[in-house]
């Protein structure tokens, strides 16, 4: 009998579901008044920044996803970029080793969010309640996940329309009930607009807005199981983009028309602070409380819809690097009837679990960035003009236009992110000190560079394979 291997059952409309529901989930709502705090009246500004190095970045992905369409994602697009028998290896593993710790982050960033709106409906006085909640939440991700893959694009999609049902209902209210002026522009006009663009607020509120932007190429670590790569995964990549640009631009604008920002900024600055139910108050305010209930329950609706999507691309990634004979075998092992690689969904899973009880959602938003930019995207972006150069361009099904001025603009913003994430403030064992995220990105790359000249001294692969 021949052994399971992944199917091409995923189309367009699907593909393009995975990709907005794991991008929405409950980032817009939890960093919407965030942003709101950091930028004041040009909160809408800040969005439009995500959307538009989410666009520029995507061209990266789509000409390499067309191009490359196997599980893994980064992973396969690392190793070729960099050489499959040297600094590739190295490059695909420290991808791999840093999406042990960062997926996880990923999914517990979701789920306790997900705690805290539901603390909206439940009061939770006790520490261990919102903790239990986030919890309960990657637990039921797993059991949902444990199938087919035609069943789960069947899934995604009846959850993309409850992804959409929500943002057009929200985005209504507003727009119906407008009370207050909301600008994208600065109030000082353009001449303003170069300062602010650098400034550190921008800063800080695009770590915000590109963190809930995230996902847009989820459909190139599902690469193996899309049918008609070539052209289905740029079509998903930028149908994703635009698509949730523009919810998102129109429900920042609904929600500063009837809480204005100044309101906001308020509520940050008192001990009870109402801005982390904001969608709620927002439609409390419009329709009352039993409104504002049943909103809730959409946004958590919403939430787990993005953790669905965000498990199930995440554990291709393991599962491609030990089935290329870069990883544990353990992790290139697919369920023998249903097909998926269920150790790799169960391993990411457990670790999630543990994250969801332990950290913070800001914590793990910039940690979350901080992990993925210098690997993933920076290294992606070089490594994609590492691969034009060797293997010319007239075999590529999508090449991106006016390159490579967005290969450089994509490495000039991540890099800008990356020193602009704020450290935590942190306080253990009586002390108090400040963490850098950007320190602890590093060091996982240290750690993650010893694990693999491990590894490969064990395999005598490069760099101690006999001369």
């Amino acid at each position: 009998m021949s052994a399971p291997t992944l199917q091409r059952r995923l189309g367009l409309v699907q593909a393009t579901a995975l990709n907005m529901i794991d991008m929405v989930g409950i980032g817009p709502f939890v960093t919407l008044p965030l942003v709101m705090g950091f930028m004041g009246p040009n909160f809408l500004l800040a969005w439009l920044v995500g959307a538009a190095l989410a666009s520029v970045d995507g061209l990266i992905w789509s000409e390499l996803g067309a191009a490359y369409p196997e599980a893994g994602g980064s992973y396969r697009f690392l190793k070729l970029a960099y050489g499959e028998q040297k600094w590739g290896r190295y490059m695909s593993f420290l991808y791999v080793w840093q999406t042990l710790i960062q997926s996880p982050l990923v999914l517990a960033s979701g789920a306790i969010g997900f705690a805290q709106y539901f603390g909206y409906l439940v009061p939770m006085t006790e520490w261990w309640q919102p903790k239990a909640v986030a919890g309960g939440v990657v637990l039921l991700l797993i059991v949902l996940l444990y199938r087919r893959i035609e069943d789960i694009g069947k899934l995604g999609v009846a959850l993309w329309v409850g992804v959409l049902g929500l943002m057009g209902w929200l985005i209504f209210g507003g727009v119906t009930h407008p009370n207050h002026h909301v600008a994208i522009f600065p109030e000082g006009g353009f001449p303003a607009l170069p300062g602010l663009l650098i400034s550190v607020a921008m800063g800080q509120a695009a770590v915000k807005t590109i963190y809930s932007y995230l996902g847009y190429y989820n459909v190139c670590h599902l690469g193996a199981e899309i049918k008609g790569p070539e052209k289905v995964i740029p079509r998903s990549i930028f149908l994703s983009i635009l698509g949730i640009a523009a919810l998102y631009l129109l429900l920042n604008w609904s929600v500063g028309t009837v809480i204005p920002w100044q309101e906001v900024q308020g509520w940050q600055a008192s001990a009870g602070d109402k801005s982390q139910f904001i969608v709620s108050v927002f439609v409390e305010r419009l329709y009352g409380p039993a409104a504002a209930t049943f909103a809730t329950a959409l946004v958590l609706l919403v939430a787990f819809a993005s953790l669905f999507a965000v498990l199930l691309g995440y554990s291709r990634i393991p599962y491609a690097a030990a089935a290329d004979g870069e990883f544990l075998p353990v992790f290139g092992k697919l369920h023998p009837t249903k097909n998926f690689p269920y150790v790799s969904l169960l391993l990411l899973g457990g670790v999630g679990f543990v994250f969801s009880l332990l950290f913070r959602l800001g914590e793990v938003i910039s940690a979350i960035l901080a992990m993925r930019i210098l690997v993933q995207f920076v290294g992606q972006a070089v490594g994609l003009v590492l691969l034009r150069r060797r293997r010319g361009t007239a075999a590529l099904p999508f090449k991106m236009p006016l390159y490579p001025l967005p290969v450089i603009l994509a490495i000039i913003v991540w890099l800008f992110v990356f020193v602009g994430i704020a450290p935590a403030e942190v306080t253990w064992g009586g002390m108090h000190f400040k963490l850098y995220f950007q320190f602890a990105a590093l060091g996982m790359m240290a750690l993650g560079t010893v694990a693999f000249l491990l590894w490969s001294r064990s395999l005598k692969r490069w760099p101690f394979q006999p001369q």
